[in-house]
């Protein structure tokens, strides 16, 4: 048997997935329950052979090259297919990595990344993922099984503690993402979206999959504690400005700068096909997402 450890031998990001264990059944219940429980069913019909043709059958489904073997008619037999394939895009790049409270937007994301991932244990799908930050750093096609999502959580954790390079490639992980999932799947992104140049692969991922654009956000993108006239920097281009944080005039025009940017960015994501989610740095991964999951609403 497997030793299990110790909380105090776990590394932070081990621990938290860890934790994250008992909140992942309930989250699987809410997916199979909730507002993509349609994409559970119906995904498609599987051949499963052949049968003799019974009265009521619907002719359509006569397999013609059977029944001329067999100078008897037979019907073709298929089942539904039940099971979901789901993938994760992780972003780990250099500004995933800021925050303002004890959480980051990149642990944010490992939770949200973790959770989903356990929970698609639990629910038997194939489960995959791409982590990108500035170049691509892994991909894994789904796949089934606790050695797979045990797999993954690792190298999420490897991929959030080392350290990054400049820029975003999410481009080419959903252009990667596109190429490499052969079936109908659920697709959940996880990033703060600070790049630009990936919406027409977006539209084109849409197209043939599930996809949530989970933006992950931080209260300092909105609003500015009163410090006085600090330097900001961008992490990215190395930009930097002295910022007059106490000025109500400056945090007003913060504030309303945010929310533009955001609700321009919420219909980008619906003009192109996927599903906008906003997550926050400071609330509760499991309660964000068992809320969005099980909503009967959700555009």
């Amino acid at each position: 048997m497997a030793e299990i450890k110790h909380h105090s031998d776990l590394s932070p990001l081990s621990e938290r997935a860890s934790r994250l264990h008992l909140s992942s059944l309930s989250l699987a219940q809410g997916m199979r329950e909730g507002v993509f429980r349609s994409l559970y069913r119906g995904q498609g019909m599987e051949f499963n052979g052949v049968r003799e043709y019974l009265r009521g059958d619907d002719v359509r489904s006569i397999d013609w090259n059977v029944t001329a073997r067999m100078n008897k008619p037979f019907v073709k037999v298929f089942d539904e297919e039940r099971e979901l394939d789901v993938f994760i895009v992780l972003d780990t790049s250099l500004s995933m990595r800021m925050g303002t409270g004890r959480v980051t937007r990149i642990q944010k994301a490992f939770d949200c990344a973790a959770l989903v991932s356990l929970a698609s244990l639990h629910n038997g799908s194939p489960v995959g993922a791409v982590v990108f930050d500035g170049a691509i750093n892994f991909s894994c096609a789904p796949k089934h099984g606790r050695k797979q999502t045990m797999f993954l959580l690792s190298r999420f954790e490897k991929s959030v503690e080392q350290e990054a390079t400049g820029g975003s490639a999410l481009d080419s992980a959903l252009l990667g993402a596109l190429k490499l999932l052969k079936k109908r799947t659920l697709v959940m992104i996880f990033s703060d979206f600070r790049t630009a140049g990936y919406e027409d692969v977006l539209g084109r991922l849409c197209s043939k999959h599930d996809v949530i654009a989970a933006r992950i956000g931080d209260p300092s993108d909105s609003v500015l504690p009163s410090l006085g006239t600090i330097p900001f920097a961008d992490v990215e281009s190395s930009f930097s400005r002295l910022l007059p944080t106490s000025s109500p005039s400056f945090k007003n025009a913060w504030f309303s700068a945010a929310n533009r940017h955001v609700e321009f960015w919420k219909r980008s994501c619906i003009r192109h096909g996927a599903v906008p989610l906003i997550l926050d740095t400071k609330k509760n991964s499991f309660a964000e997402l068992q809320a969005f999951f099980t909503a009967r609403e959700y555009r």
